[in-house]
């Protein structure tokens, strides 16, 4: 166990240590990234971070992420609290690095709404969902290839904040914005980061499981929608 929280606590702190920083140099040091790049940047962390350490922790970086497969019966709960904490502690710590090797400026890589906090948080549902359902897929799902995770899962991130960030930042991990906005003192809107990845998380993982047990229950023989067989 101890192992795999430390590989969470580092895959997390490199998922904001490289992400916000991204966010942070180009603030500071102006010319040097353009703000094409940080999408670039989060989701290619995260699929390296991946490839490293998910054959010993599973890779999930994202407390929604660990919420949403301790509700799908793929991580023991015993281990949800533990996780959260090293995937928190990644975050908060990469924050205070940040903080001490960069020149003051006036940005932390906070996650700030530019729209009201009711569509911003349903926005990071939608965004948190197209995740975890492709994380149901490449992590759970024997059908699918689960050697292409770290592209995949990496290319989600990538794709949503593309098109994502400019509305709220597109977070989708409670761990990346909580360390950031704490830094930047911007918590009156913290909570949209929390409850729409976590509903997210636990929507798709439920509705991915649903899908997955209609299909296992199909293609066994004799079963029948009025009788479905138990699922995977």
């Amino acid at each position: 166990m101890k192992s795999k929280l430390i590989a969470e606590f580092i895959g997390t702190f490199a998922l904001v240590f490289a992400g916000c920083g991204a966010l942070m140099v180009a603030e500071r040091f102006p010319g040097t990234l353009s703000p094409e790049i940080v999408p670039l940047v989060f989701g290619l962390i995260v699929a390296v971070m991946i490839y490293a350490v998910g054959h010993i922790s599973g890779a999930h970086f994202n407390p929604a992420v660990t919420l949403g497969f301790t509700v799908a019966k793929h991580f023991p709960p015993s281990n949800l609290f533990p996780y959260w904490g090293a995937q928190f502690g990644g975050g908060i710590v990469a924050c205070l690095l940040l903080n001490s090797l960069l020149p003051p400026g006036e940005t932390y890589g906070a996650t700030l709404p530019t729209i009201g906090t009711l569509k911003a948080m349903e926005w990071e549902m939608v965004l948190t969902f197209f995740l975890m359902f492709v994380i149901m897929a490449v992590a759970t799902d024997s059908r699918a290839v689960g050697t292409m995770a770290g592209s995949a899962i990496g290319g989600t991130v990538m794709v949503c904040a593309f098109f994502g960030g400019p509305v709220t930042g597109a977070s989708m991990n409670p761990a990346r914005s909580l360390g950031p906005n704490m830094f930047q003192g911007e918590t009156l809107s913290l909570w949209i980061y929390f409850v729409g990845p976590l509903a997210g998380a636990v929507l798709a993982a439920w509705i991915y499981e649903k899908i997955r047990c209609d299909l296992a229950s199909a293609s066994r023989p004799g079963s029948s929608r009025k009788n479905p067989v138990g699922c995977c």
